[in-house]
């Protein structure tokens, strides 16, 4: 302790850089197994974030499979997911530039499968019996916001598409069972989102691809299927929420819907996008799964003849894709002190191994802020929930009586979760003398569905007063500043971020990272997943237009008071650059400092390397002009105007 320095909270020198951050760090996502290889993407900041499609042999040995500058990523329901699987060898996979589904042969060549870039593919599966890809197409030959969504087979040799099932919103899941007769899938209409209400289908395959006897077996208007899954001996499988919580559950023969073992607990998250795998079968009798109590994950197993569910031990706090090849069980995971990393493990949980990490980080633990969970009292009586994270520097220490600056990040969705993990963006605030609270607010995932609700018709309501009294349960506990609050989010964070400091006077500086500022425009100009969300969040426009004017931040910019940044990928389809160009004109008219930092060629969600540091350093640079701290980086600075 001799060699700590005492400086001002924000002026603390950190080996937690945006360079490290982006340099060090890769995405991981979407797992499969095909025999003992296992399959996996990775998002690479320094290849503009191009997505690559990786396999790891059972020697052990590594290659990428998808040379540039193919991309495997897919823009259905914009946010994508499922833009790949894999059979026997052979790759199918959608390529972001122009949409085409494209087959990686064993040999590496690399040949396409489909010819219309105006229609987009997702969520696929291979029936090898009749040769077919069937998955997910999103047809935009007429319109964008009205394309129309269908189950398709896509013949492996050419030919036209099939189209399996029609005639609803939205479609997601198809699943064929081990004898390949059966078909089940997911639909759902407006206005409902899939975490409102899906309903699970079932049909019998012919020899040739007919469907027959198709039929409901689970869910409805006010209750969300999620994930089916066939098991190894045939049953189906899949996550409902009519217990108000994601609990799992099977098909009995005799048409019954079974639970598989009740719990408080979320055995899967919102489907957000395509792909993804929260439980999976180790043979006909377990399931290797994962759940959520009060903002932690846990993975488990279950035993299918007992019903009872057995922990598996272990530091992480997040898990993600679990999948199984029967010998083996694969994973995304992280903890507090550890980034998200790719796990292999018997199906038992034993020989736990790390193949993959998202990043070597090669910065002393003790510069890593733990996260606290925090239970706070809100409107109505409630209570809402948080992380906080307390400035964490062993090199540098406060003057005596000074509180730290205190950043309330507001997760986006807003149907989402922040879990209580490793963030590098989050260690770098909090490594500069930053305290930092990650704010659940009511309509957050992870903590059953009645709280999930809490923000139906209440968007720029709860999560607002949620993010403020979070904000103000610090304060009251000496845990921040008072004088020195800001907050920031991305895209709907962004919107109760600009809500926040729009109709509350609590926070003193903020930052938009492409959020909503006017909710009419978002109606009129939003894509198809998303063109009904509101729908549930506000109320039906055009009947409840008032409730969509009388909550956008554009229309009340005479009750800002405060500095604001805004970060904006002009290629954005979710929300367009006009929602943020719209409010930095109305502030800069007023005459409050404004800053506007516009990416070219980003879409909703930084991908490029130089963005994601133009954006986190911009935001750190901004707060110090504001509250009057000088960094130790030395910051490319942004332009602010009326300063």
């Amino acid at each position: 302790m001799t060699n700590v320095k005492t400086a001002p909270y924000g002026s603390w020198k950190s080996p937690i850089t945006s360079d490290l951050i982006v340099q060090a760090v890769i995405g991981l996502d979407g797992l499969a197994w095909d025999g003992d290889d296992l399959y996996w993407l990775e998002s690479r900041p320094r290849e503009a974030g191009r997505n690559v499609l990786m396999r790891r042999c059972a020697d052990g040995t590594e290659e990428e499979l998808i040379p540039a500058p193919y991309n495997v990523r897919t823009r259905v329901h914009e946010y994508g997911g499922g833009a790949w699987t894999v059979s026997d060898g052979i790759v199918y996979f959608s390529n972001f530039a122009d949409n085409r589904l494209y087959i990686r042969d064993r040999d590496g060549t690399i040949r396409p499968l489909t010819d219309d870039s105006r229609l987009r593919y997702a969520d696929g599966i291979v029936d090898k019996r009749r040769g077919w890809w069937i998955g997910v197409r999103e047809d935009h030959t007429q319109s964008d916001i009205f394309a129309e969504t269908t189950l398709v087979a896509v013949s492996l040799t050419g030919g036209p598409d099939r189209v399996l099932v029609s005639g609803n919103d939205f479609y997601s899941n198809p699943r064929l069972n081990p004898a390949g007769d059966r078909l089940a899938w997911l639909t759902w209409n407006h206005p409902n989102m899939p975490w409102d209400g899906t309903e699970l289908w079932v049909a019998d395959v012919t020899a040739d691809g007919r469907l027959e006897n198709a039929h409901r077996v689970a869910g409805g208007p006010g209750e969300s299927v999620l994930q089916p899954v066939w098991s190894p001996d045939g049953v189906l499988y899949f996550v409902s929420d009519r217990s108000n919580w994601w609990n799992l559950y099977r098909l009995a023969e005799d048409g019954a819907v079974e639970a598989v073992h009740p719990l408080d607990a979320e055995f899967a998250g919102p489907p957000w996008v395509f792909g993804l795998s929260d439980y999976t079968f180790i043979d006909a009798h377990t399931i290797v799964c994962k759940y959520a109590q009060r903002g932690r994950d846990h993975l488990a197993r279950i035993d299918l003849a007992t019903g009872r569910l057995y922990p598996l031990p272990g530091e992480d706090t997040w898990f993600a894709h679990v999948r199984s090849n029967g010998r083996q069980m694969a994973y995304l995971a992280a903890s507090p002190t550890t980034l998200r990393h790719l796990v292999v493990a018997g199906p038992d949980g034993s020989g736990r191994q790390v193949v993959k990490s998202a990043a070597d980080v090669p910065v002393d633990a003790r510069y890593f802020s733990r996260p606290v969970e925090v239970e706070f009292p809100t409107e109505g009586g409630k209570t809402a929930f948080a992380h906080y994270y307390p400035p964490t520097n062993p090199d540098f220490q406060a003057p005596d009586g000074e509180k730290p600056p205190l950043l309330v990040h507001v997760h986006g969705g807003p149907t989402s979760a922040s879990p209580a993990v490793l963030s590098l963006t989050t260690q770098y605030w909090t490594s500069r003398g930053f305290a930092v609270v990650d704010v659940n607010y009511g309509g957050s995932t992870g903590y059953g569905r009645e709280y999930r609700d809490r923000l139906k018709g209440q968007w720029g309501v709860v999560d607002v007063d949620d993010a403020v009294n979070a904000a103000l349960y610090l304060v009251q506990r000496g845990l921040a500043d008072g004088e020195r609050l800001c907050i920031a989010g991305g895209s709907a964070g962004g919107y109760t971020t600009l809500a926040a400091l729009t109709f509350r006077d609590v926070f003193k500086a903020g930052a938009s990272h492409f959020g909503l500022s006017e909710l009419e425009v978002f109606v009129h100009e939003t894509h198809k997943f998303e063109s009904r969300y509101m729908d549930s969040l506000l109320g039906p426009y055009p009947e409840a237009q008032s409730v969509y004017y009388n909550r956008s931040p554009i229309h009340f910019t005479d009750r800002l008071s405060c500095p604001i940044i805004f970060f904006q990928g002009l290629d954005d389809k979710i929300v367009p650059p006009n929602q943020a160009e719209l409010m930095v004109e109305a502030l800069r008219k007023k005459g409050l400092p404004v800053a506007y930092v516009a990416f070219p060629g980003e879409g909703h969600g930084f991908r490029k390397a130089e963005n994601i540091k133009r954006s986190l350093d911009g935001e750190f640079y901004f707060y110090s002009r504001v509250f009057g701290f000088t960094p130790a980086d030395d910051l490319e600075p942004v332009a602010i105007e009326n300063l």
